[in-house]
């Protein structure tokens, strides 16, 4: 992991922005974070619409994240920002385009084509090296979208041990038999009336989930109509399960 950049935010919080490999990220960490008393990690999900995008959206998080005591990193998603484009997910976007603009149902093709190509392997690679900072000593969590990473994360990666996750993406088939592996809790966001969200398919899904603690929390309004309280219930379920 190197830093390529560093600044001072104006609410005590370091950001740096790094690369693993050809891999982009930002890192947040309170001032408050000396070696000596290394605070917990929140993953930083977001959907693959590009870093500088997102950025607004992201940083207000972690802003909230280092009021509550945490640690906040994200990354630059496969085929999004200025990372190599992927043939097979342009194809899979521009697919997806026109079977909304036409009203029609979004097959398992295209949702397997945009979804599944997403590495989690990339994830557990900057979680590697994120926990090899002295400022950050775990435990870790998982917060966002895209919400089949949270689920294939909450799988395979024994570190996370607790995640907020966001109903508002395409899910593929496959991802529902996982979430029956997932055992850890689990705070679920659904927006009611998400135009481009399937509600009866979140809802199954959240049925499936095999965690003893699991609680869906849904508000009435559109994609990103996510009332400041929501955040308010989740930094509360983060700060019981990783403080």
């Amino acid at each position: 992991m190197h830093f390529i950049s560093e600044q001072r935010l104006d609410d005590g919080v370091l950001e740096r922005e790094f690369t693993l490999g050809e891999i982009p990220g930002i890192l947040w960490t309170p001032v408050s974070a000396p070696a000596s008393a290394p605070v917990p990690l929140i993953l930083l999900g977001h959907p693959p619409l590009g870093l500088r995008r997102m950025y607004p959206r992201l940083v207000a998080r972690a802003l909230d994240s280092a009021a509550d005591g945490f640690a906040t990193a994200t990354i630059e998603l496969p085929g999004s920002g200025d990372r190599p484009r992927w043939p097979v997910v342009e194809q899979a976007r521009s697919d997806l385009r026109r079977a909304m603009e036409a009203g029609d149902p979004v097959n398992d093709e295209i949702v397997d084509a945009l979804i599944l190509p997403l590495a989690v392997p990339e994830w557990q690679a900057a979680l590697d090296a994120l926990l090899l900072l002295p400022e950050i000593g775990g435990p870790v969590g998982y917060s966002g979208g895209v919400i089949s990473i949270g689920i294939r994360l909450a799988v395979v990666e024994p570190r996370i041990c607790a995640a907020v996750l966001f109903a508002g993406s395409f899910v593929p088939r496959a991802m529902f038999e996982q979430a029956r592996q997932v055992t850890i809790p689990l705070h679920v966001l659904l927006q009611w009336d998400d135009e481009g969200n399937d509600r009866q398919a979140a809802l199954d899904l959240f049925d499936a989930f095999g965690s003893e603690e699991k609680s869906l929390h849904a508000h009435l309004g559109g994609h990103t109509g996510v009332p400041q309280f929501a955040g308010d219930a989740a930094a509360r379920f983060f700060t019981r399960h990783l403080m």
